[in-house]
């Protein structure tokens, strides 16, 4: 058999294996080291389709102890006091199986920091009396998320940000130097690493919620940043499954309140809710910050002076885009207003051009990437280019007839 290759019995048995020691090692845990770990931040089991949470105002940022679950491509560090040999760097492989000195590969996918270590212990109790075993993460592996709800590109995204610790400490070493003018005694600290340290999403680069809605090219006008929910896989340790909090993202734009961009895991689902009602102020929020595109393009064409593509900032209404087509011509008709929904559906509306309207009014609606607005002509204005229609056939016949008529 080649070597490194695992018999179907062999796995699952170990995987059985593994379920036991997990079992054993949730369960052996003093209640004294459990009261010192940090609390999580109102997680809950996620509830059925339907049913609504609602949002907690307690502190977000704190990450549940040990909750980083490993995967393939993360890189571990493991020492087993006074035995060199069975120490060393070890990077989980794509199967989910980590390669050990005497215990050969390993299914390791889905444990904690904690549960491997508990795991590895266990295993070299064979060949080592009272092993004392050490594991920590020094290099994590790119994180896969869904972004879904009112964002304006749904769907699966990567995102890498800072992964080892070498690149931690160049990036702390940047933001000392940048800061040094202004804050003379600043130090910076060493983060511990996901899921170790309990500490806030500012104190590691790693991505986070904000990030993750800034890949999906940010908010709509529709998009209601008080209720952003984040649902994570759960260690075997803490009950397995998964769970489900709300956060009120909105007040980290507004508020600048950190506790709400908390750190994402592999596999994280984030979710924007919407609201039925356009969102402007909150849409000029996210606009002076860089959650989202500044400029997005719409279309206009008809009666006005350079009809094309136009460049609009961010909360921009249809008036604000007809001024910056050249404003309309003198002989215009109404406006027509035409919006692709995301749901496949044409949004088409006409009514009267009112340059005094207010922003969002049924006349002068918020514009969204991709709007089409048409100025149409006036009965007058309708009228003349019909007769240009018909009379141009006539008047180049006749000129032509002239031509000749002189050359005889």
């Amino acid at each position: 058999m080649p070597a490194g290759v695992i018999p179907v019995q062999m796995r699952t048995g170990r995987l059985l294996l593994r379920s036991a020691l997990v079992a054993a090692w949730a369960t052996a845990l003093p209640l004294g080291s459990r009261a010192a770990q940090p609390q999580p931040p109102q997680w809950a089991p996620a509830p059925a389709a339907g049913q609504a949470k609602s949002p907690q105002p307690q502190d977000r940022s704190r990450v549940v102890y040990d909750a980083y679950i490993l995967g393939p491509g993360d890189t571990l560090q493991v020492e087993l006091i006074d035995i060199p040999e069975f120490s060393g760097n070890f990077s989980i492989g794509p199967d989910g199986t980590l390669y050990m000195p005497r215990l050969r590969a390993l299914y390791v996918e889905g444990l904690t920091v904690e549960e491997l270590r508990y795991f590895l212990t266990e295993q070299f109790k064979q060949y080592v009396r009272n092993p004392d075993l050490y594991i920590w993460p020094i290099r994590y592996r790119p994180i896969r998320i869904y972004v879904g709800g009112e964002v304006r590109r749904p769907g699966y995204y990567t995102l890498s940000g800072v992964q080892s610790f070498e690149q931690i400490e160049t990036a702390d070493a940047d933001q000392a130097l940048a800061l040094q003018d202004s804050r003379p005694s600043f130090s910076a600290s060493r983060p511990r690493g996901l899921g170790i340290s309990g500490g806030a999403s500012s104190s590691a680069p790693f991505p986070t919620v904000f990030d993750a809605i800034r890949t999906a090219q940010g908010v709509t006008p529709y998009s209601d940043l008080a209720q952003v929910q984040v649902t994570r896989r759960q260690a075997l340790s803490q009950g397995g499954g998964r769970i489900r909090t709300q956060l009120d993202f909105l007040s980290l734009i507004t508020e600048s309140d950190e506790s709400q961009n908390i750190r994402l895991f592999d596999g994280d689902v984030v979710s924007v809710g919407r609201s039925p009602v356009v969102l402007r102020e909150q849409l000029l929020k996210a606009g002076q910050t860089n959650l989202s595109p500044q400029f997005f393009q719409v279309y206009v064409s008809g009666r006005v002076q350079t009809p094309g593509g136009v460049t609009v900032p961010q909360g921009s209404s249809l008036n604000q885009a007809i001024a910056l087509a050249g404003g309309p011509q003198l002989l215009r008709g109404k406006v027509e207003f035409v919006r692709f929904t995301r749901e496949g559906e044409i949004d088409r509306r006409i009514f009267s051009f009112n340059p005094n309207a207010p922003s969002d009014a049924p006349s002068n609606p918020v514009l969204m990437a991709g709007d089409i607005i048409r100025m149409q002509e006036s009965v007058f204005s309708a009228s003349v280019s019909l007769m240009n229609e018909l009379t141009g056939p006539l008047v180049g016949i006749y000129s032509v007839y002239s031509t000749f008529k002189g050359i005889r």
